[in-house]
């Protein structure tokens, strides 16, 4: 069983190689998560020592991170392509032999709406985690970012899909998580998600749905980040 010194070495070892992949002046999509912040403080390095980079970060806690890092920073809007986006996962399917091997899920930061639209944005998307988050199956709950307003709505049809909606709360304060967009969060237990694409056109489909979780068919490489080194897995 891994410590929690032996997770951190995995995150770091997976976020640092990743980060060799920026080359000079990309523009790169900057995930949120303890994993992608390895990355983003690599970048960082290596743009104190002469690399020509802007970043996109995809939540308030990745910008933070980017701007002490010395990072330049940009955003959609104001360029034409996204070199490279990396984004650490909540769980991937790794299983070579599933229609869902190199699916996603993300949304355990409230940040996934933001993530989905850089990373599918990019033209190479990478993922960087450590062994823990790798699964043959999905069997955790699907964020769902919802508009304030219809997160009864959308609770609703879920349901009516079979799953178990519960919002987010959050943990200082009294009340709901609201993400950076000003939404709440639905967390939504399948079980089974046997069908993952599927089940992520359904969620989009629902009015009041902003964005879900399910990142299917976007990743391009993952790094799982090991004891020893790191695995690396194309898709």
């Amino acid at each position: 069983m891994k410590t929690d010194g032996g997770t951190a070495a995995a995150k770091r070892r997976a976020g640092e190689r990743a980060a060799t992949a920026v080359e000079d002046d990309f523009v790169v999509g900057l995930g949120t998560g303890s994993t992608a912040a390895y990355a983003i403080d690599a970048i960082g390095a290596a743009v104190a020592d002469g690399l020509d980079v802007r970043g996109i970060p995809t939540s308030f806690q990745s910008r933070q991170r980017a701007l002490e890092a010395g990072i330049a920073l940009t955003s959609l809007d104001a360029v034409d392509r996204v070199d490279l986006a990396i984004d650490g996962a909540d769980q991937v399917v790794d299983d070579p032999g599933a229609d869902a091997h190199g699916a996603l899920i993300k949304g355990g930061g409230g940040a996934h709406a933001r993530e989905k639209l850089v990373d599918a944005t990019a033209e190479r998307f990478v993922v960087v985690v450590d062994p823990s988050k790798l699964t043959a199956r999905f069997d955790r709950s699907v964020p769902v970012e919802v508009l304030p307003d219809a997160y009864t709505v959308v609770a609703d049809r879920v349901r009516d899909l079979e799953g178990e909606p519960t919002l987010r709360s959050a943990k200082h304060k009294d009340g709901p998580v609201v993400t950076d967009n000003g939404n709440l969060v639905l967390d939504c237990e399948f079980d089974p998600i046997d069908d993952p694409g599927h089940l992520a056109a359904t969620l989009s489909g629902i009015p009041g749905v902003v964005e879900h979780g399910l990142f299917v068919d976007l990743a391009d490489t993952i790094y799982v980040g090991l004891e020893d080194g790191v695995d690396v897995r194309e898709y």
